[in-house]
C-alpha cells in the first residue's frame, strides 16, 4: 500500500476539487442555478415592461443557463429548470433570432392560461383580456403581453414589430447629352 502526504494547503485544494466533482451531473456539465434577477429581467420582459432586445435576452439566458438546447421556429430555446415567475414554474424560455419581423421573448409556464393569469394578477396586478371567442382564447394585456394555450400548459410572450432597415434606392445616374 502506497501512502503520500499533502501539505494542508494542497489537501484543501484537493478536497475543493473533489467537492466540485461531486456536484457535476452525469453528463459532466455543471448544474446552473436560477439567477436572483430572473423574475425582474425575464418577468418584466414577458410583461412588455422593458425594451425587447433579443440579443440582450439571449446573452442573459446563455450566461444563466448555458447554450440554447434547440433553435426552432425562429427562436432559441433555453431550459430553465427550477425557475419560477409569479409563483409558477417556468420550464423553458425562448428568444427570437433575427429571421422574424418580430423581436420576442417568451416562456412556457407549467400552468394553464387561467392559472397563469390569476398568478400574474395576484403578484403584479396586470389584467388580461380575452381577444377572441375561440375555445382556447388568446389573452392580452397592455402594452401587448399575451398568454396562449400550449397543450396543457401555457406560453406567455412579448413580441414587438421589428422594422426592417431602410433600403437605399439605387443611384440615379443622369445622362448628359
Amino acid at each position: 500500500m502506497t501512502t503520500f502526504s499533502l501539505s494542508p494547503r494542497r489537501a484543501g485544494a484537493a478536497l475543493a476539487a473533489l467537492a466540485a466533482l461531486a456536484v457535476l451531473p452525469v453528463g459532466g456539465a455543471r448544474a446552473q442555478s436560477v439567477p436572483t434577477t430572473f423574475g425582474t429581467v425575464i418577468g418584466n420582459g414577458l410583461l412588455c415592461r422593458d425594451q425587447t432586445a433579443n440579443f440582450y435576452y439571449y446573452d442573459y439566458l446563455f450566461k444563466a443557463f448555458g447554450p440554447a438546447y434547440k433553435h426552432d421556429g425562429g427562436a432559441f430555446w433555453f431550459k430553465t429548470d427550477g425557475a419560477n415567475l409569479w409563483g409558477t414554474p417556468v420550464s423553458e424560455v425562448m428568444v427570437s433570432d433575427d429571421t422574424s419581423t418580430y423581436i420576442f421573448v417568451g416562456a412556457v409556464a407549467e400552468a394553464t392560461p387561467e392559472e397563469l393569469e390569476k398568478a400574474i394578477i395576484a403578484q403584479v396586478g396586470v389584467h388580461y383580456a380575452r381577444i377572441d371567442t375561440s375555445a382556447f382564447p388568446v389573452r392580452e394585456a397592455k402594452p401587448a403581453s399575451r398568454i396562449v394555450y400550449f397543450d396543457t400548459k401555457s406560453k406567455i410572450y412579448c413580441a414587438k414589430y421589428k422594422p426592417l432597415p431602410p433600403v437605399q434606392p439605387p443611384a440615379v445616374r443622369q445622362r448628359i447629352k
